[in-house]
């Protein structure tokens, strides 16, 4: 009796307030993403900069420190050690709260002019909440990492604006395509820069460096995505990308493609990607079918989910877990053309 009337009364409200029942109330991820804050692009680096060094997710071991710090004092770079980016706390870089001490202790140093991620690693997507996105919006730098740190890339643009980058870790590895994206991106814009898979005659690492084309065409939009599992985990919550009209990069490492398969379908659910205007894969590494079960293979997995969207998509740019990396600012405008194999930065991501 108690549910009947409280059903009653809460048909009754939504009437009042013009809305149909058989229309959904906008969840609270949607509601956040009606307005998004204005675009904040962060100044350019120079040689000499003061640049942080934190660890927001996963424990890193002495080897990476040691490769981290010289990988951005090789780079020109000042480096600002974050008091905690050593900590360990099972699989996790420190607590929470350290973790996002150092975050905030970095956006608020005068001296630091960008925030470097030393690795990846589960734990990102823990400091969500407590993060001050007000402090971070009066505070603009470049933020940068992959992997993981997708989760912290779409809250932080989602929530003020600041054009973060998709792009190496600290210790990753520096090839020389690796750093020419890195420049031409944040040190010397050079727009519009085109990012290219490979052609064809290259000679490939693996079967999964293969680019292909899944549906042809043209189309320009911002840029968001990141990682895979972390957009399929955002999914539902107020941190999650709104992907309408957009050009979406993903990418994704050791899974098999029943749950990519998974994932995606997820995303193709609960979010908007499927008015998406274009999707440039990257690099799906050890992502092929395991022992003799039955599966899909990747190609036939992704095109599966992604062929039937009425949207350009195509696979192989060189972004993620993967030696040759790009850089990819997040909010920026950019086009993909899968006729020529390429994704087009249209503007510059700095100031």
């Amino acid at each position: 009796m108690q549910r009947r009337t409280f059903f009653k009364q809460t048909g009754l409200a939504a009437l009042a307030a013009g809305l149909s029942l058989s229309e959904p109330m906008a969840s609270n991820a949607e509601s956040s993403l009606a307005a998004p804050p204005r675009l904040h692009r962060p100044a350019r680096l120079r040689e000499g900069a003061t640049v942080a060094l934190i660890a927001p997710g996963s424990p890193i071991s002495d080897e990476k420190i040691l490769k981290s710090l010289a990988n951005l004092t090789a780079l020109g770079f000042t480096v600002k050690e974050g008091e905690h980016w050593r900590a360990r706390q099972g699989y996790l870089a420190g607590t929470d709260e350290q973790r996002v001490a150092d975050l905030h202790r970095a956006f608020m140093d005068p001296e630091v002019e960008a925030v470097w991620c030393a690795r990846g690693g589960y734990g990102g997507s823990r400091l969500l909440p407590m993060l001050d996105y007000d402090l971070i919006r009066r505070h603009p730098k470049v933020f940068i990492g992959y992997s993981d740190i997708t989760a912290l890339h779409l809250a932080i643009h989602q929530k003020t604006g600041l054009v973060t980058f998709h792009g190496p870790v600290a210790a990753s590895d520096y090839l020389d395509t690796t750093l020419k994206h890195l420049k031409s991106v944040l040190f010397n814009p050079d727009f519009p820069y085109s990012i290219p898979v490979p052609s064809q005659a290259e000679e490939l690492p693996g079967e999964e460096f293969r680019p292909f084309v899944i549906r042809p065409g043209r189309a320009k939009g911002a840029l968001t995505g990141g990682n895979l599992s972390l957009l399929s985990a955002l999914a539902g919550t107020s941190y999650s990308a709104s992907f309408r009209g957009k050009i979406v990069f993903i990418e994704d490492i050791g899974e098999q493609p029943y749950r990519l398969d998974r994932m995606l379908t997820q995303l193709l659910q609960a979010t908007d990607l499927a008015k998406a205007a274009g999707i440039a894969l990257g690099v799906f590494t050890d992502c092929q079918p395991k022992g003799d079960a039955p599966s899909l293979s990747l190609p036939d997995a992704l095109r599966d989910r992604l062929s039937n969207l009425g949207i350009p998509v195509a696979y192989g740019f060189p972004f993620g877990h993967i030696a040759h990396q790009a850089t990819l600012p997040y909010g920026i405008q950019a086009e993909i053309d899968t006729e020529k194999g390429t994704l087009t930065l249209l503007e510059s991501a700095v100031e």
